[in-house]
């Protein structure tokens, strides 16, 4: 499709003015409709992006992470409004932060359990810590604070040579105190690593073998792991930090997650891929669940996975420049109304992105599926993805 090669100097001009290096792929029904890199994945060793270049997906994870619990709730493994406490205990009797009359932090038992569904809907209470670029609401930042010294607390630990789990970070997760009531508001933040968890914990088997064995071997994802083995860490892309005046800085301040001794899968983060796998697993997605014969989930599921989950208060949450016309379901963005959010794309489009930068289109309606790969921190994605939807929907 001759008309999709505008991505060409789009995604060029994003390298001139942003991430060392870029890739994207197009895929409709099957059909390579485009594939492009750009600049470098090293600037040092001046290595160029190239069609095996390995990434960093970060939040990509997430909807690999939702679509393999949609695979044991197919299985009969679980329902969407069971009580998280009935597969991982600690979650039992959660207690909530509120702030009383004079604005002061108290706990207090919660009304109801955490659901499974609120871990997918990002409505379970669960927060991350501060940090740039994740927006907590004012009312939650207590929750955020302690979450924040856990997780600084961990990487400590992990930095002195402990191995850490995820059961053991889920029960420690668990001693918080909520930031709000399940399912009362929206908070962008760790459900989806306790969803991994509670995958652990129904398969008897650890997320990344889980993840291998259902999805990565069957689809031919040969290159999308939580660790880097030692053959292929000189495909891995440099991660730059980019400063005001355009120059870039490595960064490798979370890499020792991806080392072949970390024990930590976060369901939530922590997956590497490259552009062709990602594609492989964005088209079965697109293509009603399944792609070379091999079927991963059914159609219903993915039209569950792809229908908004959120009702007005929290739909008041998710308003986000970013995600204008979208609401929000088992782990994805989807799109309601074109016109608010400015899209000549389909209702129904969904995706997610990844805080490198990484994004993600997938659209049933045209069997359409879109992955963009950068690592650059801070990523630009209001710049950069609506461009690639208006120009990808341009063209068909």
């Amino acid at each position: 499709m001759e008309t999709m090669n505008r991505l060409t100097p789009l995604l060029k001009s994003f390298v001139e003015k942003g991430p060392a290096g870029c890739a994207c792929k197009v895929v409709r029904r099957g059909e390579t409709l485009y594939e492009g890199c750009f600049g470098s994945a090293d600037l040092e060793l001046n290595q160029p992006i190239a069609a095996d270049t390995i990434y960093r997906i970060y939040s990509l994870t997430k909807v690999v992470t939702c679509t393999a619990a949609l695979m044991l709730y197919e299985r009969g493994h679980f329902l969407l409004n069971d009580p998280l406490e009935e597969y991982l205990p600690e979650f039992k009797d959660p207690r909530v932060y509120k702030r009383n009359a004079n604005g002061e932090w108290t706990v207090s038992a919660a009304s109801s359990s955490i659901r499974i569904k609120h871990l997918f809907s990002m409505t379970s209470g669960l927060t991350y810590g501060l940090m740039p670029g994740i927006k907590i609401q004012e009312d939650f930042l207590e929750t955020a604070r302690e979450t924040g010294k856990l997780m600084d607390d961990v990487a400590r630990r992990a930095a002195g040579g402990e191995k850490i789990g995820m059961r053991e970070f889920s029960k420690a997760l668990a001693s918080i105190p909520l930031a709000f009531e399940p399912g009362a508001h929206r908070q962008y933040g760790l459900s989806h690593d306790i969803l991994g968890v509670l995958i652990e914990v129904i398969t008897g088997k650890t997320l990344g073998r889980f993840l291998h064995d259902e999805i990565f071997d069957p689809l031919g994802m040969k290159d999308t792991f939580f660790r880097i083995p030692d053959d292929k860490k000189d495909r891995l892309c440099s991660l730059y930090n980019r400063s005001d005046d355009g120059s870039l800085t490595k960064n490798t301040n979370m890499d020792a997650n991806f080392q072949p001794d970390a024990v930590m899968e976060m369901g939530g983060g922590g997956l590497l891929s490259t552009l062709g796998d990602y594609s492989r697993f964005a088209q079965m997605l697109a293509s009603g669940g399944e792609w070379g014969g091999v079927r991963i989930l059914s159609a219903n599921t993915i039209r569950l996975m792809a229908s908004n989950h959120l009702g007005p208060a929290q739909m008041a949450d998710f308003d986000i420049p970013i995600f204008a016309g979208y609401g929000y379901g088992l782990g994805v963005r989807v799109m309601l109304d074109p016109a608010a959010g400015g899209s000549n794309g389909s209702v129904g489009e969904f995706g997610w992105s990844g805080a490198a930068g990484t994004y993600v289109l997938i659209d049933p309606k045209e069997q359409l599926s879109a992955v963009y790969m950068q690592q650059m921190f801070p990523n630009f994605e209001t710049v950069h993805h609506p461009r690639l939807r208006a120009v990808i929907y341009g063209a068909l």
